[in-house]
């Protein structure tokens, strides 16, 4: 209380006009270590009414940091704008300032002042810690606005800077997948090779290796440098005894999402009976039929944006849930430390990141016997919750729009149509070689891919053009609602899968609409999800294990229209009557999974919980 009781006296000093520069920034650095902001705040704004000096821009600097801290945005915006008034060249109130306009939806104004710190600072010692701050921030703001070019231009200027920013570099991975930027890992000076992989999220292993070992490494790293450490544990692995149970599922994808996509009609088909389904939620508001049946398919929906992840934490443990299925595992938009308070005595991951997330809160992980092999256990944090014929749900409920005409899509009246409809990310140099291949063994045959952005497609044309392609041979499907893009699928006549990276919903999709599917597999679970699918589907003549025998059995399938027909009319038996699709016996499935989990579980102490 010491500090405290000298503040009249100080904040006098400085009515005054008494009070040195340097004994200010001293006096409000102890208030603020001991937790009262609104004093220095106080201090700060009477020191600045009543004491002209050359210093007013670095204390207004303080001022708006500090009201900041306090939630005074509109204050902290007005004391950095006059820092910069009154000092044009100080750098470090435009950092903020940026901060600022960007949390209220100006992102234009703050990438100027990130912008300007750019082109105005020196990049000596002094000002490169800076300089990096502004050039990450406009990387990371213009990934998001998905002007990718731009964004990697500036996260490499950054590690030119310093080469060692793992966080930096792992966004730069992932920009230069997306624009099927090859090499990935580039030349970069002071950046080897190694550390590059070393920083490869894992999302963006899941393109880079089929060896569930590095995915493994990549998971645990994230787990290591990333989540908060020690968390309160909401529950023990105790039965709460209800009659019926409580399933919770949480995820940012409750929208026009691949994961919502599959999962909806799981929702929806929950014996009530025997559950009660929740749904905790900070997704978009996308409008989306989707989103509209997720929200319907709970018996009770929860959006948690504005809660912070404790508070999230403690609101799903008040409702007693049995088990928490995260459907987000560490793709975008996660947050996994909800699951490190341990909210539910059972927590699993499903669909959202198609590889062990390392992440010590979960449990298990819903899979089967192809996806995830025995004899790889050891690279997954979780136990494999098996299913009896296939990982995958799927939606029976979901409709095609019609067959469009070749014309209507730009392709070619006559000629074999390959297609993979993959996010560009999942391509690799190593497969789109046997794709031009296939190309060129199949007279008059095209290459029908998804228009993910204009500098994949770029890329992905120039690759082609160097090797004397013509440019109709490539075709580039722009996005469109999901009922036509299922009927695109009507036109193609072969799908082609990543590697290592398989197709999942996409593959699903191909296969609900009948088009025949030839996968890679490998021994990741991202290299194995299409091959999964294959067999639940009894078609595992279509699975290969090399390169080799990849492009052997697509080009002699080009070359066999009556087996490709045939392969469409065995696709149709399974949508109707086969495992791979029979939605309804895989929700049966999984509820006795839950059960048994649930079963296995000690009966809870009859003492209430305080939350």
């Amino acid at each position: 209380m010491e500090i405290a009781e000298s503040f009249g006296a100080t904040v006098l000093l400085a009515w005054e006009g008494k009070q040195p520069f340097v004994e200010l920034i001293d006096y409000t650095s102890r208030l603020e270590a001991a937790g009262l902001l609104p004093l220095s705040a106080l201090l700060y704004q009477t020191w600045l009414t009543r004491n002209p000096s050359p210093y007013s821009h670095a204390v207004n600097f303080n001022l708006g940091a500090t009201l900041n801290t306090l939630g005074d945005t509109a204050g902290a915006e007005a004391a950095y704008r006059r820092a910069i008034a009154l000092a044009p060249a100080f750098a470090q109130p435009r950092l903020n300032l940026g901060l600022l306009l960007e949390r209220s939806g100006q992102v234009d104004a703050a990438m100027a002042e990130w912008q300007w710190i750019v082109s105005n600072c020196p990049r000596d010692d002094a000002n490169r810690p800076l300089v990096q701050l502004a050039l990450n921030h406009l990387g990371r703001v213009l990934e998001g606005k998905k002007q990718f070019p731009q964004a990697e231009s500036h996260l490499t200027q950054s590690l030119l800077l310093d080469p060692d920013q793992p966080d930096v570099l792992h966004h730069w991975v992932f920009l230069r997948q997306k624009q099927c930027a090859w090499p990935v890992y580039a030349e970069v000076s002071g950046v080897t090779k190694e550390a590059m992989h070393e920083a490869t999220s894992a999302l963006a292993m899941l393109s880079v290796s089929d060896d569930p070992r590095d995915q493994l490494h990549a998971a645990q790293l994230f787990v290591e440098s990333k989540l908060a450490k020690n968390l309160p544990q909401l529950t023990q692995r105790q039965s709460y005894g209800h009659q019926k149970l409580r399933i919770a599922y949480c995820s940012s994808d409750f929208c026009l999402h691949p994961v919502s996509l599959l999962t909806v009609q799981l929702f929806e088909l929950h014996n009530r009976d025997a559950f009660e389904v929740y749904g905790f939620c900070w997704s978009p508001e996308d409008g989306s039929a989707t989103r509209q049946r997720v929200k319907q398919g709970m018996d009770h929906f929860f959006s948690i944006h504005q809660l912070s992840d404790e508070e999230a934490a403690r609101l799903i443990r008040s409702h007693e849930i049995d088990i928490l299925v995260d459907l987000q595992g560490q793709t975008s938009g996660a947050r996994a430390n909800i699951l490190g308070y341990r909210p539910a005595p059972i927590q699993i991951t499903y669909l959202g990141l198609p590889a062990t997330t390392g992440l010590p809160s979960i449990d298990y992980v819903i899979a089967d016997e192809f996806l995830i092999p025995r004899s790889e256990l050891q690279f997954y944090s979780e136990k494999p919750l098996y299913m009896p014929n296939v990982y995958q749900v799927s939606d029976r409920k979901r409709v095609s729009g019609p067959r469009p005409t070749r014309a209507s899509c730009g392709l070619p009246e006559q000629g074999f149509v390959f297609c993979s409809f993959n996010n560009s990310y999942k391509y690799t140099p190593e497969v789109f070689a046997v794709w031009l291949s296939l190309l060129r063994q199949v007279p008059g045959s095209v290459l029908w891919l998804l228009a993910d952005n204009p500098w994949a497609e770029k890329n992905l044309r120039q690759v082609a053009e160097s090797q004397g392609f013509a440019p109709e041979r490539l075709v580039f499907a722009t996005r469109v609602s999901p009922e036509n893009y299922l009927a695109r699928y009507l036109v193609a006549d072969l799908f082609l899968d990543t590697f290592p990276f398989n197709a999942g919903t996409t593959a699903n999709d191909c296969m609900w609409m009948g088009c025949p599917l030839v996968t890679y597999t490998g021994r990741s679970f991202g290299a194995r999800m299409a091959g999964a699918l294959l067999t639940a589907a009894g078609l595992p003549e279509l699975i290969t294990y090399n390169l080799a025998d990849y492009e052997a059995l697509a080009l002699a399938l080009a070359n066999d229209p009556e087996r490709c027909a045939a392969l469409r009319t065995k696709l149709g038996k399974v949508r109707e009557s086969g495992v791979l699709f029979d939605t309804p016996q895989f929700v049966r499935d999984l509820e006795v999974r839950f059960q048994d989990l649930v079963a296995g579980l000690a009966p809870a102490p009859s003492v209430a919980v305080e939350v």
